[in-house]
């Protein structure tokens, strides 16, 4: 369905095109393995409720895992992937399911979300560069999480956790507001047909969550290689009266329809050549990154999703 192609479903584009089978639905609220192979669209909850999967490219894909990451999941999945209890819908969270971040990582210390993290280049990476700091990363690819697990394993991290389930959903429910440092949206999907573009997780709506979610000057980092959904990105950070794009106006693009608009980032530091980037390199698509910073809180209302 969240977290960050994935990008909340980042390692899904290739791999998962098959239509989703119905399953046995798991009671409200109940507790599940890390990997409970299922597929769940629709559902239907204890009073009659029908769950639809916010997009078919979120839904969990009933999809075999090679022996050797079962093996690295049942050793290790404990230590990495946080049990969930569910709504109706196998990707999604109860409303009254909460994580204190400290709690879960034994520790205090900056956090950062990577929404869609398919395999998990890019969150091990972090959390081996950055071991003083707490990575939690929502994905709804069972393979991916499996891949992430034994990436984190093989590079001995221990600050990293992923979650099961689609961000979207997830994020309002799961932790309190200014509880994130940073928040990375990388190479989301970019549902490339017009119709279907209203399916964008970068949104004016998830901007707004994502400002609930950062500390003040806390940063939102997106990046990706389709342009027009990099100009939607643009418009989506500079229009959020919550954010505010350090870069406006710098780095325009000779293909953005506005012409010397600009708003793009430098590419982040932290940012590595994932596969899937390089995918997309080979195929001629440039990235682009764009930077919201969470302005500081204040007295002036703030526009809520429901408004």
């Amino acid at each position: 369905m969240t977290g960050q192609h994935n990008d909340q479903g980042r390692a899904q584009e290739q791999a998962q095109t098959q239509e989703s089978t119905l399953a046995p639905v798991a009671d409200e609220g109940a507790e599940l393995s890390p990997l409970h192979h299922v597929d769940s669209t629709p559902e239907t909850g204890q009073d009659g409720d029908v769950f639809f999967a916010r997009t078919k490219s979120f839904t969990r894909r009933q999809r075999a895992i090679p022996q050797n990451l079962e093996r690295t999941m049942a050793q290790h999945a404990e230590r990495y992937v946080v049990p969930v209890r569910r709504s109706v819908g196998w990707t999604t969270v109860a409303a009254d399911f909460r994580i204190d971040p400290a709690e879960l990582f034994g520790r205090e210390a900056p956090l950062t979300i990577e929404i869609g993290p398919g395999t998990g280049e890019q969150v091990v990476a972090a959390a081996k560069r950055w071991p003083e700091r707490n990575f939690l990363a929502f994905e709804v690819y069972q393979p991916g999480i499996a891949k992430l697990v034994s990436r984190a394993v093989a590079e001995g991290v221990t600050n990293v956790r992923v979650i099961e389930a689609d961000a979207q959903q997830a994020l309002p429910i799961v932790l309190p507001d200014a509880s994130v440092d940073e928040i990375w949206t990388f190479f989301p999907d970019p549902w490339r047909k017009a119709r279907h573009r209203k399916r964008r997780l970068v949104s004016d709506d998830f901007a707004l969550e994502v400002s609930r979610l950062l500390v003040d000057g806390g940063v939102w980092r997106v990046a990706t290689d389709w342009d027009d959904y990099a100009w939607q990105m643009r418009d989506v950070i500079e229009a959020c009266p919550l954010l505010e794009n350090p870069h406006a106006g710098e780095r325009p693009d000779p293909n953005d329809p506005e012409g010397d608009r600009g708003g793009f980032a430098p590419r982040f530091e932290g940012r590595i050549v994932t596969h899937f980037e390089t995918r997309g390199h080979d195929a001629g698509r440039v990235a682009h990154d764009v930077v919201g910073v969470r302005l500081p809180r204040g007295a002036e209302h703030a526009p809520t999703v429901s408004e």
